[in-house]
């Protein structure tokens, strides 16, 4: 979709990056590293001062206390941690239940993993948990249970309720939790809550984030993964031989980011809030039924009031006819039927843009 944008000349509501810079004080400190000679490979690991802080800031966040030294595995970016998690603690045959729709790299890792994917469907309006078919698909096969909240694509928060009784079953069957975090920072509707920080969960649980998201810097690809060292010993097994070691000056940097000042984090959500209220009444104007997003930078809408047959004719027409772009949700589906009728959109862009791309789709996009 993003090579479409370009050869059309779209406004890119598609991928998931913005168009803006991150903060000035986080670029000056990779600079500083980079003058100051930390240029060469990193601990395997991760570089003291980034782990430290990557402790600090979980610990300021849920209130555990971890050890950075055995505890913290630092990575390419969430999806290599990803990778590692998979690769390093899943074995050929084991089941893992993940929710659709899921970002792609879940089911591409699984399956180099070797293993058997259950899927659960969330399903709209509110894309809830249906507990039942979770508690029927648990076999004793089941190794674990993945989760993103906030959730890409849907914008989902899973609900303390629902992961209360996810983390019931966890301990109840003894399984592992592997969660995404990576949108903890983009929290609109309710307080983000870490899996790891319920009773019983952090021993089965590797909490996986990144600096991405939080910082606008997705071109840096620096993530982590935090697990018991139990856990870890698996993740750093599989990271060792995936990347070894993560880039060392924006290491610095990223520490100097989970540093920052309240003020950061709260103003980031403000931002934020007020891009999605302009993409959101916007897409409601057009015509869209648009869901609820509580979270992430992205918003799901159904398409089906255009007259088009599926979600990737749709929007491929949306990028050649009305020049934005949106992505097609069925590639987040085991079974593309269940997303056919779904376009993502994201609202990671400056406000001009976002108006831009509505006023485009008020003008040249007719309902049938």
């Amino acid at each position: 979709m993003s090579m479409l944008a370009i050869k059309h000349g779209a406004i890119n509501l598609g991928q998931g990056f913005p168009n803006f810079d991150g903060p000035d004080f986080v670029k000056e400190a990779a600079i500083q590293a980079i003058k100051d000679g930390k240029n060469q490979y990193a601990r395997g690991y991760g570089v003291p001062d980034f782990n430290n802080a990557i402790a600090a800031r979980f610990k300021k966040d849920t209130g555990l206390v971890i050890d950075p030294e055995k505890e913290v595995t630092v990575t390419s970016g969430c999806t290599e941690a990803i990778a590692a998690t998979m690769l390093g603690l899943i074995n050929p045959g084991d089941e893992v239940i993940l929710f659709a729709p899921f970002y792609d790299s879940y089911e591409a890792t699984l399956s180099m993993a070797g293993a058997k994917v259950k899927c659960i469907t969330l399903r709209p309006p509110d894309f809830a948990v249906p507990i039942d078919e979770l508690k029927s698909t648990i076999s004793k096969n089941t190794r674990a249970i993945l989760i993103n909240t906030p959730h890409n694509p849907t914008g989902k928060m899973f609900t303390r309720e629902e992961l209360n009784t996810i983390a019931s079953l966890c301990i109840e069957n003894d399984f592992l939790v592997f969660t995404d975090e990576v949108y903890d920072k983009l929290a609109f509707e309710m307080d983000h809550i870490s899996m790891a920080s319920l009773p019983g969960m952090y021993e089965r649980t590797v909490t996986m984030n990144s600096l991405g998201k939080t910082f606008s810097l997705t071109g840096w690809k620096i993530g982590w993964a935090i697990a018991p060292p139990h856990l870890t010993w698996g993740v750093r097994q599989a990271h060792s031989f995936l990347t070894f070691a993560t880039s060392t000056p924006m290491q610095y940097a990223a520490a100097v980011a989970l540093q920052a000042p309240d003020s950061y984090f709260a103003e980031l959500k403000r931002d934020y809030m007020a891009k999605k209220a302009i993409l959101v009444q916007g897409l409601k104007d057009v015509g869209f039924k648009v869901f609820p997003s509580s979270g992430t930078y992205f918003v799901v809408v159904d398409h089906t009031p255009f007259g088009l047959e599926n979600d990737i004719a749709f929007c491929e027409y949306l990028i050649k006819e009305v020049g934005v772009v949106a992505i097609p949700t069925s590639v987040f589906y085991l079974n593309p039927e269940d997303g056919k009728n779904l376009v993502r959109f994201t609202f990671c862009k400056d406000e001009e843009t976002l108006r831009s791309a509505v006023e485009r789709m008020k003008e040249k996009l007719k309902k049938k």
